[in-house]
């Protein structure tokens, strides 16, 4: 009786003038739900009787309620993925190929559902010819999709291997196929041959020529269409740096092919740098051949991907530290090195303790590029770690040589420096100084600093003069005046005057968006000594003024929290 009942008020819901999408996956839902709770019955007390009559009807039910929402909501790709997962979750064969037909006809324009639909051919149905059909299908739709034609020459390998297969069980089971024989072509891949050397002249770059060669390495029998797609890559994008990079891995993997007989571990470690030599040789070709900034990040990233691999070998872990910094240098020679490698390079000078190698490095990263923070301030920290004697020197070229906006970095850093390494008398000058260098949005953080730093070393006076003073140049930041709060908190006679003060203050600039300030503020009035609680009203009503939009519902939420005690 409750089934019924759920299942005729969800019903009544799908049967309105006015459908809505959520009423269809509520019902699809419970349905699915129940279904899944009698398959667990089912097999918990193991009772089957009229097993298809019940399961049938409400699969048959879940159907049509997915055929009427994907119907009516055509566009909804989600809803006709749910279809789908819900066909291959029960076995529905025959009812997902319809699915499959109709979503494609209605969504042709999208290669991901065209994959999915042949996936499901070649490797549910076991039919290559439906699964070649859809891909053909497809590439009428979208003639120069690389990710289609990648599938499409992947499925022609697995029909290929599928078919040798069965021919050498036939051969080992010794059977007669009479006039049946199968072709020498496919079984070679011929077809996935056809499917490249079409797609090659749709698709330019190397990017899928690599694709399609990758692919091609996970079958055995392709060694004839991997050398075809390799002298292709290496005749048609000669001067591109990722067949350079490509052609140099491979003498890695080349290596590893020769079957190993039980070696030691000094030979293994000879026989790896032996072949990482080789993969340098062929970088060190590619970068006279294309002296490219691409170029030399490609061998850059490689002699740094090895340096990086784990060995126990102290001595091949030195030739790998030894073979990128010397790649390094010569990037940096012929000026092609990009800004973020040189982070890189400087990184692995510090980490190996090249203190003033790395000194170099930056300097030179300095010069190249003149307008970036980051390098100037990765520079800035090495001398600071180092304890140099320019680090002021340093510090006014970069600001003399950055753009004001986006100095905030380098203004902290120094502020922060000189708290620790200069007079107060310094560090004031400087941190007055900050205030006018930096954009208004970036001085906001400099007087936050200030303000704290103030606090620290010179007292609550100085602090609420320098507070006064600040407060007279906009921007603000709600912190700045939240931390002014809490240093007049912290003092034995905490005056409810000054706390007034500082909130009318903030909320002359965050009144109209912050309620919890608003709210602090009453609470403020409510539990100080010196407070009066007889200002909550006019602040409540001042709140209700100012406040923009949904806020007001939000403070009167919290206020009515407050006056109950929950908050």
């Amino acid at each position: 009786r409750a089934v019924m009942r759920k299942a005729s008020a969800l019903e009544y819901k799908i049967q309105r003038r006015a459908l809505r999408k959520e009423d269809f996956i509520n019902y699809i839902q419970y349905e699915v739900n129940l279904l899944e709770l009698i398959k667990k019955r089912r097999a918990r007390i193991g009772y089957s009787f009229k097993k298809d009559e019940i399961e049938h009807s409400i699969l048959h039910r879940v159907h049509s309620l997915f055929n009427r929402a994907t119907g009516k909501w055509k566009d909804d790709v989600q809803l006709w993925l749910s279809h789908v997962a819900f066909c291959k979750q029960w076995n529905s064969k025959h009812q997902l190929s319809k699915v499959f037909s109709t979503m494609l006809a209605i969504h042709s324009n999208k290669p991901a559902l065209w994959i999915m639909a042949a996936k499901w051919e070649m490797e549910t149905r076991l039919s290559s010819e439906s699964a070649r059909h859809l891909f053909l299908r497809a590439l009428r739709f979208h003639p120069e999709c690389p990710k289609l034609y990648q599938e499409y020459f992947r499925m022609e390998l697995m029909h290929a291997e599928k078919q040798r297969k069965e021919k050498k069980e036939f051969e080992q089971a010794k059977m007669d196929l009479g006039e049946f024989s199968y072709s020498e072509e496919i079984l070679n891949g011929e077809m996935a041959r056809i499917v490249y050397r079409d797609a090659s002249q749709k698709i330019k770059g190397v990017k899928f020529q690599l694709a399609v060669l990758s692919i091609a390495k996970l079958f055995d029998f392709t060694q004839d269409l991997q050398k075809e797609i390799l002298e292709s890559l290496q005749a048609k994008y000669a001067d591109d740096p990722l067949t350079w990079d490509y052609m140099a891995r491979r003498e890695l993997e080349l290596g590893s092919l020769a079957p190993t007989e039980q070696t030691t571990k000094q030979k293994k470690v000879s026989e790896m740098a032996q072949r990482e030599e080789r993969c340098c040789a062929v970088f060190d070709e590619a970068v006279k051949a294309v002296p490219t900034e691409d170029m030399w990040k490609c061998y850059v990233t490689f002699c740094l991907e090895r340096y990086n691999r784990k060995t126990n070998s102290a001595e091949l872990k030195q030739k790998r530290l030894d073979r990128t910094l010397s790649v390094f240098s010569k990037a940096h020679e012929s000026s092609l090195l990009s800004e973020a490698l040189y982070k890189q390079w400087l990184q692995l000078l510090l980490d190996s303790s090249l203190s003033e190698k790395a000194v170099e490095v930056v300097e030179a990263a300095t010069r190249h590029f003149s307008q970036s923070v980051e390098i100037w301030q990765m520079r800035l920290q090495v001398l600071i770690q180092l304890k140099r004697d320019d680090v002021t020197q340093c510090f006014e070229e970069a600001i003399k040589h950055v753009k004001s906006k986006g100095t905030l970095p380098l203004w902290t850093l120094w502020v922060e420096w000189s708290e620790g390494t200069n007079s107060k008398e310094e560090t004031e000058a400087l941190y007055q100084r900050s205030l006018h260098a930096t954009t208004p949005a970036e001085s906001v953080t400099m007087k936050e600093m200030y303000l704290d730093w103030t606090y620290r070393n010179c007292g609550y006076k100085k602090v609420k003069r320098l507070f006064t003073s600040l407060c007279e140049n906009r921007p603000f930041s709600l912190d700045f005046f939240r931390k002014m709060i809490q240093i007049e908190k912290e003092q034995e006679s905490c005056k409810m005057l000054h706390l007034r003060e500082y909130y009318e203050r903030a909320l002359r600039e965050f009144g109209s968006t912050n309620t919890d300030l608003w709210l602090d503020y009453i609470k403020e009035e409510l539990s100080h000594p010196q407070g009066k609680p007889e200002n909550c009203g006019s602040i409540h009503w001042r709140a209700m003024k100012m406040l923009q939009g949904d806020l007001v519902e939000d403070f009167v939420s919290k206020y009515t929290l407050l006056q109950t005690g929950h908050l």
